[in-house]
């Protein structure tokens, strides 16, 4: 209960503030990942057109989380935990989860989930009400206190039942748009039966058992459409088991390093297997072979972005921005726009110092920049760094404002929002800018 009313509060907070900036409010670790998040907007792109939605107005975004868990929020934004994505056992597993979680989102659940909160705020009020009517008409204090519990359990009931019903819901939804999608839907069964299995094993059970109520008859309902479905036993799109291999093993590399001996054992020989040992050699500060083993993949698939990226990362997380900055020069040539490439291009250039390399890093920082609401606290504090090099004091404090508001520091926000009203023109699109971020940090609570 009290996740899913954490979830419904987060739904809430981003109509105003967008759905990463309300993450960092909620104090969920939001992390970004190229690579991960382009993977899984593919691979569910047919599922949200099965669904009915623009594949380009769902966003993804992963969370640091260890639990085997995902949840949507703000619309149409769906958060995917990272012990998801290692929890899970195939593409198929992964997939089905999201294609639920999608249901979740085609049925407006979020939308109905808030009116039944706000159903159920209205029940325990009456209940208090009539409560403390009771009580004051017998002159007993504990027939009002009666009345409370009573109102209490009537909104306990009325969410349980609510949230079981939306999540049947939303199995069935799934199921329909795996099938319209191609992708069969034995992940679903699968992952659901472990889970079950979970919550059985242990006394707290799973948290995705926790956040999604499990009952057999929602089991019984997913595996009898499996049964019945021509797609059973099939295989995956073309691509869908690779990337789900290689965002798997990217993810053990980088969270948990000292497991991938155990995950991948030496025999194994696999591209995602090298991926998983050349990033955990790299969180163990092993640059050298970190290094060595980033040549190997970039040499086996030169025009893979990402590995081109990672060679770039070390590089540049250890001091040697200048021998960073063509390889991401390269992966940006291979994704044109990629902010998430933009940021760290930016950053080598800031360091040159030069007027004409300063100019250029806020080009790219103003591209990574183009959706506020989706853009990382670092950007802001970059683009605050170098409007500073240049002179230009009136956008370097609307850009730090943006950081502060982001990472919730409202008093040097509403300092920075000062200065940048002072020295930017007035009507000026910035100007205008800080206006809404003046709104922004005097309306938000904390």
């Amino acid at each position: 209960m009290g996740r899913i009313i954490r979830i419904l509060m987060l739904a809430l907070a981003t109509v105003i503030v967008g759905p990463l900036a309300a993450a960092q409010a909620q104090r969920i670790p939001v992390v970004r990942d190229a690579e991960i998040e382009t993977s899984i907007h593919k691979m569910l792109t047919p599922i949200f057109r099965a669904a009915g939605l623009n594949p380009g107005a769902v966003t993804i975004f992963l969370v640091n989380d260890d639990d085997a868990n995902a949840f949507v929020a703000g619309g149409q934004n769906i958060f995917v935990n990272s012990g998801l994505i290692l929890q899970t056992r195939s593409a198929g597993e992964l997939m089905a989860v999201l294609a639920h979680e999608t249901g979740h989102i085609a049925g407006g659940h979020l939308v109905r989930g808030a009116e039944q909160m706000e159903r159920s705020g209205l029940i325990a009020t009456i209940g208090s009400l009539l409560g403390a009517a009771a009580g004051a008409a017998s002159g007993r204090g504990d027939a009002g206190m009666a009345g409370v519990m009573t109102a209490q359990d009537m909104v306990r009931q009325n969410m349980v039942n609510f949230t079981r019903g939306i999540e049947s819901s939303a199995d069935q939804a799934g199921l329909r748009f795996l099938a319209q999608a191609g992708i069969p839907a034995d992940g679903m069964l699968s992952f659901l039966k472990r889970m079950q299995d979970a919550e059985l094993a242990r006394p707290s059970g799973s948290e995705y058992a926790r956040t999604h109520p499990l009952t057999q008859d929602r089991i019984e309902a997913v595996q009898d459409a499996v049964e019945k479905s021509a797609l059973r036993g099939g295989a995956m799109p073309p691509g869908y088991d690779d990337m789900f291999a290689r965002m798997r093993a990217k993810l053990f590399g980088f969270t948990q390093p000292m497991s991938v001996a155990r995950v991948y054992p030496p025999g194994d020989t696999s591209i995602p297997a090298q991926y998983a040992r050349a990033i955990a050699a790299y969180r163990n500060n092993v640059f050298a072979d970190a290094l060595g083993r980033t040549d190997a993949l970039i040499k086996a698939e030169p025009r893979n972005p990402y590995y081109l990226e990672l060679r770039g990362q070390i590089l540049l997380e250890t001091g040697r921005l200048a021998e960073a900055r063509p390889y991401y020069e390269r992966a940006l040539a291979l994704l044109p726009g990629e902010p998430l490439l933009l940021i760290p291009l930016a950053q080598t250039k800031i360091d040159r110092g030069s007027d004409a390399e300063l100019r250029s890093a806020i080009r790219d920082l103003e591209r990574a920049s183009v959706e506020p609401e989706k853009t990382p606290p670092i950007v802001w504090r970059l683009l605050g760094t170098a409007y500073g090099k240049v002179g230009d004091m009136g956008k370097a404090a609307l850009a730090l404002a943006e950081d502060n508001l982001a990472r919730g520091d409202k008093p040097n926000a509403r300092a920075q929002v000062d200065r940048a009203l002072q020295l930017l023109p007035r009507g000026s699109p910035g100007w205008r800018r800080a206006q809404d971020l003046q709104r922004e940090a005097e309306d938000k609570p904390g």
